[in-house]
């Protein structure tokens, strides 16, 4: 067994970065913070063809540097984890600031043998926008140790031996990486738990409509494909199941608007009605959690929900990039 200070598992932390010099500088200083009590942490940053410097910033921080350019996230990331010494293999993203328990954390859920992969969905800033803080309603964080079907590749933990036996992650996926290796995890009798002492906060959560649409293009792209690899089951239908029937209907629509010249508004009512309803099922999730009462920011929840299915939903047509989704982040 490889081992960190005072004999505790190694933790390789693996950072995909590109372009990000405003962020690597406080990623890397929190896994600094969290070390410690015997805990020594290996950073592998994996540099995709910075432009911004990002390389030597990882290198004056203290972080072993890789390159890997012109290559998809997944790709990035199993670089890392093929250079990567530790016990624990993690992953974080470079626009993540994780919690000074993240590490220590990590380790003791690890511990069980019969957990795969460990994590925590992100959150928003504190000081986030009005739509990162109702998008962060859409993630669901338990107050305990629980098993999961999911888990983000942002922040997430998995021991080598399992990383390397289910092959890692699926490098031919533009997206939806992280779901394909948590139902492979899943597939080999193995549990993801959701870890609350694994909290992180996600700088780069889109702080528009506009940015949270074109996010979504960019994340649902892969989903149908990685959905019926399976296993599919009763929880994960609503997440396969909404985009596809969100495209039908906006497919319809302009048929149904055409024929309610000719047999009525009905069909036009109905189509626009489903839509609606869709709509508002993702509404409900985001005003029940963040116990919103009827005011003017029920009007903001039903607008990034809307705005959250539709770039799911047209995410099974276009063709949108990593690079897409950048470009509405804010310099």
């Amino acid at each position: 067994m490889n081992a960190g200070t005072a004999g505790t598992p190694l933790v390789s932390v693996v950072i995909p970065v590109r372009n990000g010099a405003c962020d690597l500088p406080r990623c890397v200083a929190s896994i600094a913070a969290a070390a410690g009590n015997g805990i020594s942490p290996e950073v592998i940053v994996v540099d995709n063809g910075s432009t911004d410097g990002s390389a030597g910033i990882a290198r004056a921080a203290g972080a072993r540097v890789l390159a890997a350019s012109g290559v998809r996230v997944g790709a990035v990331r199993n670089a890392g984890a093929r250079e990567a010494r530790g016990d624990i293999i993690a992953f974080v993203d470079s626009d993540n600031e994780i919690s000074a328990a993240w590490l220590s954390s990590c380790i003791e859920a690890l511990d069980d043998p019969g957990t795969g992969a460990v994590g925590l969905l992100c959150q928003a800033p504190a000081d986030g926008t009005w739509v990162q803080r109702l998008y962060d309603l859409l993630r669901w964080r338990p107050e305990r140790r629980t098993e999961i079907e999911w888990l983000g590749a942002a922040n997430l933990a998995m021991r080598r031996e399992v990383f390397h036996a289910i092959g890692g992650f699926d490098e031919s996926l533009e997206a939806c990486e992280d779901i394909d290796l948590c139902r492979r995890v899943r597939r080999a009798g193995l549990r993801l738990m959701a870890e609350p002492g694994m909290a992180s906060v996600h700088h780069g959560d889109p702080p528009t409509l506009r940015a949270l649409f074109l996010g979504e293009m960019w994340r649902g792209r892969d989903n149908l494909r990685v959905s019926l690899r399976g296993p599919l089951t009763l929880r994960s239908l609503p997440g396969t199941l909404t985009p596809l029937v969100m495209l039908g209907l906006l497919v319809t629509l302009p048929v149904a608007a055409a024929a309610a010249f000719v047999v009525g508004p009905a069909p036009l009512l109905a189509t626009l009605g489903a839509l609606l309803a869709l709509v508002l099922l993702r509404t409900i999730v985001i005003v029940r959690r963040g116990r919103i009462r009827p005011s003017f920011a029920w009007v903001r929840s039903l607008a990034v929900a809307g705005t959250f299915e539709l770039g799911r939903a047209l995410a099974l047509l276009g063709r949108a990039t990593h690079g897409t989704r950048t470009s509405a982040r804010p310099a």
